[in-house]
């Protein structure tokens, strides 16, 4: 008799967090919304409110068409924001 495990076996790699801006003047703030209910409300507001404790702080938007659906718009995102904001809850 074979048996066979069910947990999966894959190299362990820690990586590094992003490294922490001292301060979030004159950057771009980025939100992602996923399209779930509410979560452009409460980005958008998390990004008000950074924008407002970080004088010249711009806020940049973008929807995904569904939170199953990948973000094909990652180049221009990059391209567009210095931060980003994202995440996915109901």
């Amino acid at each position: 008799m074979r048996v066979l495990s069910p947990v999966g076996a894959t190299p362990v790699t820690v990586k590094p967090l992003a490294r922490r801006r001292p301060s979030l003047t004159g950057l771009r703030i980025g939100v992602l919304d996923n399209s779930k209910p509410n979560a452009d409300v409460l980005l958008g507001r998390v990004a008000e409110r950074l924008a407002e404790r970080a004088p010249g702080a711009s806020i940049r938007r973008w929807q995904k068409p569904g939170a199953s659906h990948p973000a094909a718009m990652l180049d221009e995102i990059a391209a567009g924001a210095d931060v980003l904001l994202t995440g996915s809850a109901d």
